[in-house]
This record gives C-alpha cells, sequence and structure tokens, in this order.
C-alpha cells in the first residue's frame, strides 16, 4: 500500500488543496444556464480548459477531480486534460459515483449508486493516469431524518467503493455530506454528523480500507441555511474540529472539506477559522492528527465561471479569479487569511 500512501500525502502536501470539478452534465449545464452560457459538450470544454490551464494553479492545488465526460476531453492543442494536468504537476482523481437516488422505503432519502462494474471501471481510469478517486454520499437533516438506514446504507456504499479503490491502486475520498438544507441549529448538525462518521469508519473497518491511504471529505459543522440564530466563525471551527477529534481515527491521511454551498469567502473565512483555533490547540491531546485542507466546488470555480461567461475572451480574467481564490485558501491553510485579502490585487 506504500504507493497509495505516497499519493495521499502528496495530496495533502502543505499550503495545497483539491480543486472539485467534477459536476455532472446536468449540474454544468444548470450553472450555464444561469449566466446564458450554451449548455454544450463544446461550451464545458472550453469551460474546463481554461480551469485546467491556469497559470500557476499547481502552486496552490494538488489535485484536481473530473467528470468522465473531462476526462476524455483534450485541450486546444490536442493534450488530454490528464496531460494538462500532470504535465502541471496535480494529480488527476475521477467522480466515480452515479448519483443519489430515492432510497426505497424512505421518502426524501436518498442513497448514491455506482458499485455496479465499478472494478472495471476503475481499472479503465488507472490506465488512463488516474490517481484517486471521489465518491460523495448526501444526507439531510429534518424531523426524524437522517434515518438510521439511510445512514447505514450509504456509509456501506462508501466503504465498498474505497475497498475497490484501494484495490485498483487508487486513492479513494470518502465524502459523507450532511447538507446545509434546513432550519436546524448547529447542535443538531453536530449530533449527525458524528453519527454518520462513526457509521463510516465502522463499514470502513469492516471492508478493510487501509485509512493510511484515503481522504475524508466531510461537510463543515453549520447551522441550517434557514436557521434564525446565526454562528460564529469561532463556533463553527470549534464544532467542526470537536467532532472530528470525535469520529475519525488518527490514521486517516488528511481531511478535505466540501464547500457544500457556501458562499466563496465566507467558505475560506471558515477554513482560515479552523487553522487558526488548531493552531491554538497547544495541549498534546488536542491536537489534531491529521492534516486539514480543501476540496471546493463553487466556491473556487463560481468566480471564474461568472467571468467567463461563455466567452474565450475573458479567459485570463477568469483564471485570475480562479487563482486569486486558490490563493485564499491556501492563505486559510496558513491561518493568515484575511478579509482585507479580497482587495484586487491583494494576493497578487
Amino acid at each position: 500500500m506504500n504507493p497509495l500512501i505516497a499519493t495521499a500525502q502528496a495530496l495533502m502536501a502543505p499550503g495545497k488543496g483539491l480543486l472539485a470539478m467534477d459536476e455532472s452534465i446536468g449540474t454544468c449545464n444548470r450553472r450555464f444556464a444561469e449566466l446564458a452560457i450554451a449548455p454544450t459538450e463544446e461550451a464545458r470544454r472550453r469551460y474546463r480548459q481554461l480551469l485546467v490551464t491556469a497559470p500557476g494553479l499547481a502552486e496552490f492545488v494538488s489535485g484536481a477531480i473530473l467528470f468522465d465526460e473531462t476526462l476524455q476531453q483534450n485541450s486546444d492543442d490536442g493534450r488530454s486534460f490528464i496531460e494538462v494536468l500532470s504535465t502541471a504537476g496535480i494529480l488527476v482523481g475521477i467522480k466515480l459515483d452515479r448519483g443519489a437516488k430515492a432510497l426505497a422505503g424512505h421518502p426524501d432519502e436518498r442513497v448514491t449508486e455506482g458499485l455496479d462494474g465499478l472494478r472495471e471501471r476503475l481499472q479503465r481510469y488507472a490506465a488512463q493516469g488516474v490517481r484517486f478517486a471521489k465518491w460523495r454520499a448526501v444526507l439531510s437533516i429534518d424531523s426524524g431524518l437522517p434515518s438510521r438506514a439511510c445512514i447505514q446504507v450509504n456509509a456501506h456504499a462508501l466503504a465498498r467503493y474505497a475497498a475497490l479503490c484501494q484495490e485498483a491502486g487508487l486513492v479513494p475520498i470518502v465524502e459523507p455530506e450532511v447538507l446545509m438544507a434546513g432550519g436546524h441549529a448547529l447542535a443538531r448538525c453536530s449530533e449527525v454528523t458524528a453519527e454518520v462518521l462513526h457509521q463510516v469508519f465502522e463499514q470502513l473497518h469492516q471492508q478493510g480500507v487501509v485509512l493510511e491511504s484515503m481522504i475524508l471529505k466531510p461537510n463543515m459543522l453549520l447551522s441550517g441555511e434557514d436557521c434564525a440564530t446565526p454562528v460564529s466563525l469561532d463556533e463553527v471551527a470549534e464544532a467542526t474540529l470537536s467532532c472530528l477529534r470525535r469520529s475519525v481515527p488518527a490514521a486517516v491521511a488528511g481531511i478535505a472539506f466540501l464547500s457544500g454551498g457556501q458562499p466563496a469567502e465566507l467558505a475560506t473565512a471558515r477554513l482560515n477559522a479552523m487553522h487558526l483555533h488548531k493552531s491554538a490547540l497547544v495541549a498534546p491531546a488536542a491536537a489534531l492528527p491529521w492534516p486539514l485542507t480543501f476540496s471546493f466546488g463553487r466556491a473556487l470555480q463560481q468566480p471564474a465561471l461568472a467571468a467567463w461567461a461563455g466567452d474565450d475572451g475573458n479567459r485570463v480574467i477568469a483564471q485570475t479569479a480562479l487563482l486569486h481564490r486558490a490563493r485564499c485558501n491556501a492563505a486559510a491553510l496558513r491561518g493568515t487569511y484575511r478579509p482585507a485579502l479580497e482587495t484586487a490585487g491583494a494576493l497578487a
């Protein structure tokens, strides 16, 4: 398993995070529609091209998670996006799940599918040069939700996926996302997230997954987006790190937070607060055993997408927006991010 451990450690390189650019065709088209961008394969290719060719991206990004369509596409000069990223020093990953579907017998709950034929898909991706993968499970908080059945079936699927990844020589990113939707308080999010993580690691243990060769991609602990009680940056940091210390084994290679629909600057500020909180943990018993980083999608991409707006004449502006967000998040990993850095040119 040593090559997998090396890959996991490379993904968690100090000062770097992951670019999640693995939106499905439908999700990407919906985001295009908001900006009146044509929902075509060529438009998606041109957009993904500006992301992977952003100059200097590897200074802040260790790995990029792609969707299958993107993995098969080439840049204007004929190179595959895999080659473009690899040449730049960025590891290539792939989204493997096939989406969350209705969970039979459990209204308003979903289970992520895609295990059928996964071993064969993994072999094909590994041969193409893919080094890691991602699988996302989604769990909603509501009255009586998530049910134990929903937690267990999603944890089991995550563990089977992770075991198959390691068998094929890929590092699995395990993403159990407790959604922000709803009016629940921070304490309820903490309770549910802890239960989900305990179940996930129990299933990972049962399936024989090597923790040193996997990365956890959890949600930050937040109150629901409709909750009337706001939470501070410090409250988010304290609740999140406290939950993770109690729920995540020390052997895990690293933790890469998802942004989960948070505004870009707020996601960065919360990531920064966690690193400030982490640096304040002077007692050995309170120290964190794993590195923390980001694996952001919209919180990295949205400013670039808005700047591009389907016009390649805006490519440089869009790439500048992407690199700005990447720099801000890299600063958050050092605990040195501050709102003043959002000023144009402050991080140039």
